[in-house]
């Protein structure tokens, strides 16, 4: 078999099992060609378990119209305001706090993020965490 020729990889972040042809869907893959309801079907059946989280996705598109996809990690800040109970994070960094997460969830995050980080061990992907806490105005205490 031959391999199939790439025409192109779209990346977005849809929300979990909830997934629609309207926009971001259909504005991405219709001048593509792919078939927007089909690729929502298989999106919203590989995550109905993960609802209620954000989760990014990266669609390889085929010169064939056909496409297959890889669900990615949920976004740190997503993650974030989540751990520290947050709506959204400061207005202005650095000067102001809005929350903060222990060490422990701080680990966790790290953990979770971890496929999708260019990090070689856990202390580096805190690092990477804790820089994008500390951007959103999130204390991480000790």
């Amino acid at each position: 078999m031959a391999k199939k020729r790439v025409a192109a990889i779209v990346k977005i972040q849809l929300p979990a099992g909830a997934a629609t042809p309207a926009p971001p869907v259909g504005t991405a893959l219709g001048p593509h060609g792919v078939q927007t309801m089909e690729f929502c079907k298989q999106y919203n059946s590989a995550t109905e378990n993960q609802r209620g989280s954000v989760i990014p996705v990266e669609i390889t598109i085929f010169e064939d119209r056909s496409f297959s996809f890889i669900l990615k990690t949920p976004p740190t800040p997503v993650l974030l305001r989540a751990a520290a109970g947050l709506e959204k994070g400061a207005s202005t960094t650095g000067k102001e706090i809005v929350g903060s997460i222990t060490d422990a969830q701080l680990t966790e995050i790290a953990q979770t993020k971890m496929p999708d980080l260019n990090a070689n061990d856990i202390d580096a992907a805190k690092k990477q965490v804790a820089g994008t806490a500390r951007s959103m105005g999130i204390q991480v205490g000790k």
